[in-house]
């Protein structure tokens, strides 16, 4: 029964952790830029003209929005339940997608239930799928003026404005500046220029690396050397003439350990040559029994 219940645990704490992931990614949407009254701007799949509005993802993930809700009204946020299951709705990173105000689901995913009033203040909610937290939300002014429309100065980030001009499904801010890349190539059309930079770039590299090998060579020299005349003690000088060095402490050692072990005997006095008798009856050198043949015998 018990591990029943910590299986019954573990997979609720699985669905919350992924509910909250989700949760999170849908975060990561937000109201982009709205047109309230549309006479002569983008088209939908019909070939009509109505109000939108536009959702930017800023994250740097794929976010499906399938069951958050739009609405213009703070007490119905679930007002336009986006449906789940459109493989339209997971919107890629860094990329726009439009809805249309044209009070016509019916018409597909992306055609919402209620319209923009330009004779009043439009606040638009986008809600997450719990249909309580309300993700991004948005005042259009009243009076917009027809094809203008209201968006964020810098896509997902920017303060609200009034823009210069619409820019349905792609970036508030348009490039019309010529790009760093393309100047480069017609100042540079054989790459020499690319070519001597990126050389530059590689011996200035290999340089930067030599010379920090190097004085990474010196300084481990220099500590190899501070241990060696630390282990052989601190040398003789005019300022110390008492010092002595490490060979003779070593030299001391071997002396007192094979005087303890007993493997080497040393007369006292240093005249004296000591000769040990060895224990044999006749000499091993002089002996001629091991140069004979044996006898054969008979058998």
């Amino acid at each position: 029964m018990k591990k029943t219940i910590n299986i019954l645990f573990l997979i609720g704490s699985l669905l919350a952790g992924v509910q909250t992931a989700v949760a999170q990614s849908q975060g990561d949407m937000r109201l982009n830029e709205v047109l309230v009254t549309n006479t002569d701007d983008f088209e939908d799949d019909f070939g009509h003209k109505h109000a939108w509005i536009e959702l930017f993802n800023a994250s740097y993930g794929t976010v499906n929005i399938g069951g958050c809700f739009l609405s213009n009204d703070r007490n119905n946020l679930r007002m336009y339940p986006i449906p789940k299951g459109d493989v339209l709705t997971q919107i890629k990173p860094r990329q726009h997608i439009l809805f249309w105000a044209d009070n016509q689901p019916m018409r597909g995913t992306f055609h919402i239930n209620f319209i923009l009033d330009a004779t009043k203040e439009n606040r638009i909610y986008f809600t997450s799928s719990d249909g309580r937290t309300i993700i991004d939300s948005v005042p259009v002014p009243a009076g917009m003026q027809s094809n203008i429309s209201y968006g964020r100065a810098e896509d997902g980030i920017g303060e609200w404005k009034v823009l210069d001009k619409t820019t349905p499904s792609t970036n508030n801010v348009v490039q019309d500046k010529e790009a760093a890349s393309q100047r480069l190539s017609e100042r540079d059309p054989y790459g020499v220029i690319m070519a001597m930079t990126a050389m530059s770039v590689v011996f200035a590299a290999l340089i930067i690396l030599y010379l920090v090998s190097k004085q990474i060579g010196l300084s481990s020299i220099k500590l190899s050397r501070r241990k060696a005349e630390q282990a052989a003690g601190p040398a003789k000088t005019v300022e110390n003439p008492d010092a002595v060095s490490g060979e003779v402490y070593a030299a001391i050692a071997t002396a007192v350990h094979l005087h303890i072990m007993q493997e080497e005997a040393h007369d006292v006095e240093n005249t004296i040559l000591t000769i040990n008798k060895v224990a044999r009856t006749y000499s091993p050198w002089s002996s001629k029994i091991y140069g004979l043949r044996e006898v054969p015998n008979k058998q």
